[in-house]
């Protein structure tokens, strides 16, 4: 017998589930989408000063090196796999690794000794780097002889992909450093695609430092990540096309232009001829269309042909001698700066899917 003032259990029909699981699906589609943004065109970025610079300016006939290093966030251990290049992580394995990788990363830069440093996949915080402010371990570690600054190039709300371990929210971007003062700065949004990649896409910029040099003209210094994972080929060449028309623009002014860091494009045209391993599985990294090149300007790959380094390794399994890799990470020069060397540094891809790569340069004044 029921007791009178017996309340019912409640109970949701479970015809009203699917409904609960589409509401919850629109809601969270409504909030990606809100949260969405791009910052704005020509951004003057802050330049963080070095303590204690003994450098007033550059000086012709001297040579110089600039390293680029993608380090990947602080996640990729040699065994570490992502799941966007066909993998299984999506974050950093813990607080330590981050920690880790970071000085490793850190310490082959340090070893490098160059003049200037153009870092990409820094996370300031991130779910993926356990909140980490990268930026800030690489400014303490390299130094007070460094000024600096940093363009964001991703702000992404909280991507619950994939659904195991989404990969969260996530703010990141690259980090520019030099032992010479920066006179000025400035953040230059990349074009990027209008469909719903636009999501798992970064929001892709180059950074513009201008550093003064002794015969009144500038090196124009630049730091560069272009798209990977697009849908429509034709974005990555607009990419290439404003920065090679923003570098020709200032070798016309008779400024020095160098530009250093990730294309996302197979410098070399065929890295598997090079490496001996097949890429036919991989379709992300493309040659680059030298037809895009123009007259005035360089595409330096870097490497040694007597003891080839690949810059970057395909992230689906962990690293081996007969995993896909690549040169990605490169350099553009103005046809007024003399290359010296370029080559990758071979870390064994021991903190980041990718080796770091230097470029050692003159500048060559009229005068």
């Amino acid at each position: 017998m029921k007791h009178p003032h017996m309340k019912k259990p409640k109970y949701i029909p479970l015809l009203a589930i699917p409904g609960v699981v589409i509401l919850a699906v629109l809601v969270y589609a409504a909030y990606v989408f809100l949260s969405y943004y791009r910052l704005e065109d020509r951004l003057a970025l802050e330049v963080f000063p070095a303590a204690s610079s003994t450098y007033e300016s550059l000086s012709p006939a001297i040579p110089y090196r600039v390293a680029s290093y993608n380090i990947g966030f602080g996640a990729y251990s040699a065994d570490y796999t992502f799941f966007m290049d066909g993998g299984s992580e999506s974050r950093a394995r813990s607080k330590e690794s981050v920690y880790e990788n970071i000085d490793g990363a850190i310490t082959a830069l340090q070893a490098m000794d160059a003049d200037f440093l153009l870092l990409q996949e820094v996370d300031i915080d991130g779910t993926r780097s356990h909140h980490i402010n990268e930026a800030a371990l690489v400014l303490k570690a390299m130094g007070e002889a460094y000024c600096g600054t940093f363009a964001q190039n991703y702000d992404s709300p909280y991507l619950f992909w994939p659904l195991l371990e989404p990969h969260g929210a996530n703010r990141s971007g690259q980090l520019t450093l030099s032992r010479y003062p920066i006179r000025s700065a400035l953040r230059r949004s990349l074009p990027i695609e209008e469909s719903l990649m636009k999501l798992v896409d970064l929001d892709r910029c180059y950074s513009v430092q201008r550093i003064p040099v002794e015969d009144g003209n500038e090196l124009v210094l630049y730091n560069f990540h272009l798209s990977a994972y697009t849908s429509d080929g034709t974005i990555a060449e607009e990419q290439l096309k404003m920065l090679f028309a923003d570098m020709l623009a200032e070798y016309q002014k008779g400024n020095y232009a160098v530009a250093g860091g990730d294309f996302n494009k197979d410098l070399l045209g065929d890295s598997s001829a090079v490496f001996g391993i097949s890429g036919a599985a991989y379709t992300w990294a493309q040659p680059i269309p030298e037809e895009l090149i123009p007259e005035g300007l360089s595409v330096v790959a870097p490497l040694d042909p007597g003891h080839p380094v690949p810059s970057c390794r395909n992230a689906d399994r962990p690293y081996g001698p007969d995993d896909f890799v690549l040169v990605v990470d490169g350099f553009i020069v103005s046809e007024n700066v003399t290359v010296v060397d370029s080559t990758a540094v071979d870390t064994a891809f021991q903190w980041s899917d990718h080796n770091p790569v230097y470029l050692d340069f003159i500048l060559q004044s009229d005068g």
